[in-house]
């Protein structure tokens, strides 16, 4: 019997194993799948590590008995994803790509093609779930919490979730590998995607910034005295202790970085830790009730969740105390805010307390 049009679902594919499995698993549930590989960055060597590498979709696809298609994007991404991220570096921030590929590309325009062509939903390969409460559609962490993506996730909006699927969600990822096995598809063994597709963040920013934003600068300790040179604060990040290219008694870490200033200011690991930060841009899929609220953060892919209060902040962002002091709080990452399996929203973190000077 021939799906119904209600049970059409367009897939993004890389060529990976978790959305071949995605797709397959899709196949085998009676929907009319439709591979769609986004073609968004390649460098001069794109590899099996680097999740927009698509080759071997269109093998996957043949395998499966299903139609692939290639969309090209590569000049949106530059402009939507790439040039803010390097500008982020030169002006002193960590900028976290994925996020943004994940809403207005893996989602966002994978839904635009598919409603043009009758197509209800789209799929994908992320560990994380779809959850269903009376306000709409809810994302949870995915069942595997050394997988979970949900992190990567937060800027969808409920319209989106609501038509979305992760196929992978209550998986395990030997449960996928082994699936991929018993479909017999070409990718089975492949390496698992661990890096961003944009490679070596400081050859993207040299390529796009101007002269004059790649000067060179001190490093100095937190009272201001010059320990050493650096030749762009583009190549440093917060929590940085590898590269600084200076010399000290005991471990340095960046602590700061002033761009306007050319300045990164280092110091001893315990004075990364912070009680408190702030974030704005925000995007809530179960907004907060009240002046406070209590949550857990995240502040990091793979850094664990801490409690929190969030207080609403001039009504464009929100404070986050910390029960307990985090290190690393870096601007230009993202904060996600949990309430046990639940997805609350997030949004970006845009202020650390200055270190203080140590007597």
């Amino acid at each position: 019997m021939k799906a119904s049009a209600e049970k059409s679902v367009a897939v993004a594919m890389s060529g990976g194993v978790d959305s071949s499995v995605a797709a397959g698993l899709l196949v085998e549930r009676g929907y009319r799948v439709v591979g769609v590989s986004l073609r968004l960055w390649e460098g001069r060597n794109p590899g099996p590590r680097n999740c927009s590498d698509h080759r071997g979709a269109e093998e996957v696809a043949a395998r499966l008995g299903i139609p692939h298609t290639v969309l090209d994007h590569r000049d949106d991404f530059r402009k939507a994803v790439v040039a803010p991220f390097a500008q982020g570096y030169l002006e002193g921030s960590t900028p976290n790509p994925c996020i943004a590929c994940n809403r207005h590309f893996k989602i966002e325009k994978l839904l635009a093609w598919a409603e043009d062509r009758g197509i209800p939903r789209v799929a994908t390969g992320h560990y994380a779930r779809i959850g269903r409460r009376c306000g709409g559609a809810s994302l949870l962490r995915g069942s595997d919490r050394n997988k979970d993506q949900s992190y990567f996730l937060f800027a969808l909006s409920r319209d989106q979730l609501e038509r979305t699927l992760f196929p992978l969600g209550e998986l395990h990822k030997d449960a996928v590998r082994a699936k991929a096995r018993e479909l017999g598809l070409p990718v089975a063994e492949r390496p698992e995607s661990q890096d961003i597709c944009l490679g070596d963040h400081r050859t993207v920013v040299e390529s796009l910034a101007r002269a004059d934003q790649l000067g060179s600068g001190e490093i100095v300790d937190s009272r201001g005295n010059v320990l050493g040179h650096h030749d762009g604060v583009h190549g440093f990040t917060v929590g940085q202790r590898r590269g600084l290219g200076i010399a000290a008694a005991r471990p340095l870490y960046v602590l700061r970085i002033d761009a306007e200033r050319r300045r990164v200011v280092v110091g001893p690991r315990e004075a990364l830790c912070t009680p408190s930060f702030t974030a704005s841009r925000l995007n809530w899929l179960e907004p907060p009730l009240g002046e406070e609220s209590a949550a857990e953060v995240q502040v990091r892919y793979r850094s664990k969740p801490v409690s929190c209060t969030l207080s609403p902040r001039d009504g464009h962002g929100v404070e986050v105390r910390l029960e307990g002091p985090l290190p690393s709080v870096t601007p230009g990452q993202a904060a996600v805010f949990y309430r046990d399996e639940q997805v609350l929203g997030g949004g970006w973190i845009d202020k650390a307390p200055a270190a203080r000077p140590r007597s």
